[in-house]
């Protein structure tokens, strides 16, 4: 199939292609939303009480999300040619959505983030019904306590999902999962420490996200349909597409609207992560430390500060440089021209936040 005529169908291969990986995406929807209904009809028959974990996950996958994860496995999957009528490949999909929510759940906890996707997060709404309940404790530990085991309880669904899948994508699954949380803790020490560490900035958002979201993803899948070969093909583009995501969320982290975003903006600042925008910018203006770690000072103080130093226009040429070296990775990919070109299009979607 080239993208230069048209199938059986009548339609374009590279629209034919689009159509496939959305079908694909709609069935892990349905998959993660009857797991979820399933469970709490089970645990509705228990307690009614025993429902709330599970509800704290549905309205999670309600309030939307971008499905990034599940969207390069399930391309890695039909460029290396794999069936899209295989139920494995959903499974996959939804586990891999599923240990995201665990990972959202879990981070909003580690960032004291008082909203997720437009919506008070887990242990925000779970605080304030103990505040106004007149529970026993301390309410921050009660809510905090309840969003650790939802997010837990994503990490049990989300291997539950994957024992369906393919053996082939089992082990990349678990550098998958296992350099999530070891990206976490580093995020997490290096917040504490807050010391300029550009290299250290890098290899966080590589560890912490660019793997896990993108090329982590695309290997589970080509794996799934049997073409291992196309990891270093695939690693490649991935680490680099996946740090321009991450620069991206940094720039929308300090500059973005939370309306757009559907979190609060410069939690990077008040919770002194040490993104590559940050070591960048302190490398160039010591003053931006005493900016952040003193008290007294606004974020819009801050991020003029950001602009004097020109280094978010520095983190754009950055960006621009590795969607360039990403696209140039899969251009050599022994794939179809048309998943080339998807690829490609997904990196611009997902660096510069294209529909």
């Amino acid at each position: 199939m080239t993208s230069d005529v048209t199938t059986g169908t009548g339609q374009e291969p590279a629209a034919l292609a689009r159509r496939t990986g959305a079908e694909l995406l709609r069935r892990v929807e349905d998959r993660l939303r009857s797991l979820l209904a399933a469970e709490r009809d089970v645990w509705a028959g228990v307690d009614e009480r025993a429902v709330v974990p599970i509800d704290a996950l549905s309205d999670l996958i309600e309030s939307g999300g971008k499905r990034i994860r599940p969207a390069f496995c399930i391309t890695g999957y039909l460029a290396a040619g794999g069936d899209p009528g295989s139920p494995g490949i959903v499974a996959v999909g939804a586990a891999l959505e599923m240990l995201h929510l665990s990972a959202l759940v879990h981070d909003d906890v580690l960032d004291d983030s008082s909203h997720r996707r437009g919506l008070p997060t887990v242990h925000t709404r779970h605080m304030a019904l103990h505040e106004s309940s007149g529970w026993q404790g301390e309410p921050r530990r009660y809510g905090e306590g309840v969003a650790i085991l939802v997010g837990d309880l994503a990490l049990v669904y989300s291997g539950e999902l994957m024992s369906e899948a393919p053996k082939p994508a089992l082990p990349e699954w678990n550098k998958l999962r296992s350099e999530v949380m070891i990206g976490q803790y580093m995020d997490v020490h290096a917040a504490a420490a807050f010391s300029v560490d550009p290299r250290l900035s890098r290899l966080i958002a590589k560890i912490k996200s660019g793997r896990y979201t993108i090329h982590r993803p695309l290997v589970v899948g080509a794996n799934a349909a049997g073409r291992s070969d196309l990891a270093p093909a695939f690693e490649e583009y991935g680490e680099a597409v996946g740090e321009a995501f991450q620069l991206r969320d940094d720039l929308l982290d300090a500059f973005g609207d939370s309306a757009d975003t559907g979190k609060p903006t410069g939690l990077d600042f008040t919770q002194h992560k040490m993104t590559l925008l940050l070591g960048w910018a302190m490398q160039r203006d010591e003053r931006i430390h005493a900016l952040i770690t003193e008290p007294g000072h606004t974020a819009d103080e801050v991020r003029r500060r950001l602009v004097d130093t020109g280094v978010p226009a520095d983190v754009e040429k950055h960006i621009d440089a590795l969607v360039e070296r990403g696209c140039k990775a899969i251009a050599d990919a022994p794939v179809d021209r048309v998943w080339r070109g998807e690829l490609t299009d997904m990196a611009m979607r997902v660096a510069y936040r294209k529909a």
